[in-house]
């Protein structure tokens, strides 16, 4: 149970990631939580968002936003990207990351999920089987129920590392 919530890859940012090799890997479709992922939570778009998407596509990327947000919320970021995307997802669940590789249409081979969040983002993801790409969130700044599962996160990511170094022994 425990391996489903640890992700393929952690890193400090979604803009250290390395679009060029990813795609040169093979990856065609990539998913991505907003808030926390892309910009703090509740932001819009702003140039750095902007500019990764316009490298996205011009790197062949099929892209979609999964949401647990509502409609509003997911429009007005998506407002300046102009991406696929699904509000209301209820991440963890599977079905909406299924529906997520449809519109792009990808599959569990050649799309990865980024996201924030081990509970909801990285835990769905993997039981999809997709790929995983987890990143520290961008602020420190959210609401009461994330900030309970920030500690829970601790834990799991505690053991995360401990099996990578055992990994890399």
């Amino acid at each position: 149970m425990l391996e489903k919530l640890y992700p393929d890859d952690y890193l400090d940012s979604t803009y250290e990631i390395d679009f060029e090799r990813l795609a040169e890997e093979g990856c065609r479709g990539l998913i991505f939580d907003i808030d926390n992922t892309l910009v703090p939570h509740g932001a819009p778009a702003d140039e750095r968002a902007i500019r990764l998407f316009e490298q996205l596509r011009r790197l062949g990327y099929q892209c979609c936003l999964l949401s647990n947000n509502q409609l509003p919320r997911v429009e007005m970021f998506n407002q300046d990207i102009q991406v696929h995307f699904i509000e209301n997802a209820h991440k963890p669940s599977v079905r909406n990351y299924k529906k997520a590789m449809e519109l792009m249409h990808t599959n569990e081979k050649n799309t990865i999920f980024i996201g924030d969040q081990i509970f909801t983002d990285i835990y769905g993801a993997n039981r999809a089987g997709i790929r995983t790409i987890l990143v520290k969130p961008i602020h420190p700044k959210e609401e009461i129920q994330i900030v309970l599962k920030r500690y829970l996160e601790r834990i799991v990511l505690f053991f995360y590392k401990r099996k990578k170094r055992k990994q890399g022994s």
